[in-house]
């Protein structure tokens, strides 16, 4: 297999354009390889500068898990360091956690952040939501939102081998001449449940209109951690 490494954008469109297969960290496609066969060439993004960014208000696809620190809102720091060991954070990507995995660890974090995606196609780069990306399993570029005023992530230890754990994501944003909006996203096993509210009401009222939304699924243990988890970001954002 020849591994590719373009070092900008018009490059990496030729590597795909020329029938590339996309790798990120490759935690997740080196067993599959292994047992079904490597492609003729792969690609990764890793030298491509914006692929590589950190920042208060964007990340690229091409950064390991391990890198993601302060520069980043909390919440996605904090769902970056709850996946895997150490070994797999110096090694896994933003782009292969959220498009080439079923977990999906930063989804919920990304989520409530709002945040947009940019993809790469052979004719170009361009931007789309996130539920398009994962649909359609797109290249990732990177990601960008806006940064807000509060934020947190927390996932409940899990078994090995078990059924994913818990994880809720929450997020305040500013909105011109509003009180601001809640964001709050949760990993329920496999799928992934969003929901947002004013924060007009109070937190008790907030709490009660989240619970009578899409997280009415959500079993009773499963709701004290998610309203333990709102209460707190709520608090937070003062």
């Amino acid at each position: 297999m020849l591994l590719r490494l373009p070092a900008s954008v018009t490059e990496a469109r030729e590597c795909l354009a020329e029938g590339a297969v996309p790798v990120g960290g490759a935690t997740l496609v080196w067993a599959t390889w292994q047992r079904e066969g490597f492609p003729e060439q792969a690609m990764s993004l890793r030298d491509v500068p914006e692929a590589n960014v950190l920042g208060p208000e964007s990340l690229g696809a091409a950064v390991v898990l391990g890198r993601i620190d302060d520069r980043v809102p909390r919440v996605l720091r904090e769902a970056a360091a709850s996946v895997g060991t150490g070994a797999v954070r110096r090694a896994a990507t933003v782009g292969g956690n959220l498009v080439g995995s079923t977990l999906r660890c930063l989804l919920p974090a990304a989520l409530v952040l709002d945040a947009r995606a940019t993809v790469l196609e052979p004719d170009g780069v361009r931007e789309t939501d996130l539920a398009e990306v994962l649909a359609k399993r797109h290249l990732l570029l990177g990601l960008h939102w806006r940064e807000p005023i509060a934020c947190a992530h927390h996932k409940l230890p899990g078994e090995a081998g078990g059924r994913p754990p818990l994880a809720v994501a929450a997020a305040v944003h500013a909105e011109d001449g509003t009180p601001g909006l809640l964001r709050v996203a949760v990993r329920d096993g496999y799928d992934v449940l969003t929901g947002s509210v004013s924060r007009a009401a109070d937190p008790e009222r907030l709490l009660r209109t989240l619970r009578r939304s899409v997280f009415h699924t959500l079993p009773p243990t499963a709701w004290e951690e998610v309203r333990r988890h709102v209460t707190g970001v709520l608090a937070s954002a003062g």
